[in-house]
């Protein structure tokens, strides 16, 4: 069977992951084509990548991998990474996964069978499990709630816990299939990003012009997890993640949108601004927030504009505001 999938990889300072992940992608049962950016890394991952991966690979079992590799000279972040590689790709879905993963041998297949069942689908989200216990779920998609918060209700629950599809705010960008010429309605990743919550404000994005996005728990990924900023907390990915948050709230929300959830997104913003305090990181997230200022600032073209005939959509992304308030963990 054909592929309509190209996987595209970020890679910055991967090699102790690359072998690995490459290898699970040579293993899928339905063979896509492989995209690799490198982001100006300085360890050896571009030597390795040029001396395992020509532009065509035949593999043990007879089939041929095509691969490109694009190679920045610096570090431009994951939205630009993923948009040159989804730019580059030429298949119907493109399938943006993480540098630490594996993969299961049927996660394309998988994936490309719930795309194609689902017409009106953005992205489907692969189920990300750790790498030390794959029982265990480190991202099954994300949700969005009026207090401003971006969060996984699945992480670290039992996988067997998992049953059926189900519509979720946005998928991890770290292994998830996106719909390509959705990209040409909608936009791309927003490079003012650079990473952290560029996936959500995207999946959200999708939603406002009509798109779902899905999580599939048949499709499974092994996750190392905080492989690029080094732990969960800390205050690179602290500082990013509070500024992107607020600039997705000026993208995405129209004026009487912001003003029915200000109380509770103010609500948020201090209750973090308190928790991360005591974890040390209070001026990181504080810095930032003004720096959430500055990219709105700079970005006001990128706001999304009101159109009523995207009111049915607008309402139900309100609904899922409040409704996620409740099914936090």
């Amino acid at each position: 069977m054909t592929s309509n999938t190209t996987v595209v990889i970020p890679n910055y300072n991967g090699i102790s992951y690359l072998k690995a992940c490459l290898e699970s992608i040579e293993k899928q049962t339905l063979l896509p084509e492989l995209i690799i950016v490198d982001n100006g890394s300085s360890d050896k991952s571009l030597t390795f990548l040029e001396d395992n991966y020509p532009p065509v690979k035949k593999l043990p079992d007879g089939r041929s991998l095509h691969t490109k590799i694009i190679s920045f000279d610096e570090n431009k972040g994951f939205c630009e990474a993923v948009n040159a590689g989804i730019k580059a790709a030429s298949t119907k879905y493109v399938f943006l996964l993480n540098n630490d993963t594996v993969c299961k041998p049927d996660v394309v297949e998988k994936l490309e069978e719930t795309m194609h069942h689902n017409k009106k689908a953005f992205s489907v989200q692969a189920m990300m499990v750790r790498m030390d216990n794959e029982y265990i779920i480190d991202d099954s998609g994300d949700y969005y709630n009026a207090l401003g918060y971006a969060f996984c209700p699945g992480k670290d629950k039992l996988l067997a816990g998992i049953s059926g599809k189900s519509r979720i705010t946005s998928a991890c960008a770290g292994a998830a299939l996106y719909r390509r010429e959705a990209f040409d309605h909608i936009g791309y990743f927003d490079p003012a990003h650079f990473c952290y919550l560029e996936d959500v404000d995207i999946g959200i994005r999708a939603g406002l012009f009509g798109y779902i996005n899905i999580a599939s728990p048949e499709a499974v990924v092994l996750h190392a997890g905080s492989a690029s900023s080094g732990s969960r907390y800390n205050e690179f990915k602290q500082r990013l993640s509070a500024g992107n948050n607020i600039y997705l709230i000026y993208k995405n929300m129209p004026l009487l949108q912001l003003v029915i959830n200000f109380p509770l997104i103010l609500t948020g913003i201090a209750v973090k601004l308190y928790y991360f305090s005591r974890k040390g990181l209070g001026k990181a997230y504080a810095k930032g927030l003004m720096d959430g200022l500055g990219k709105i600032a700079k970005g006001r073209d990128k706001h999304i504009p009101f159109k009523k005939e995207r009111l049915p959509y607008y309402l139900r992304f309100q609904l899922d505001l409040w409704k996620n308030l409740f099914i936090m963990r």
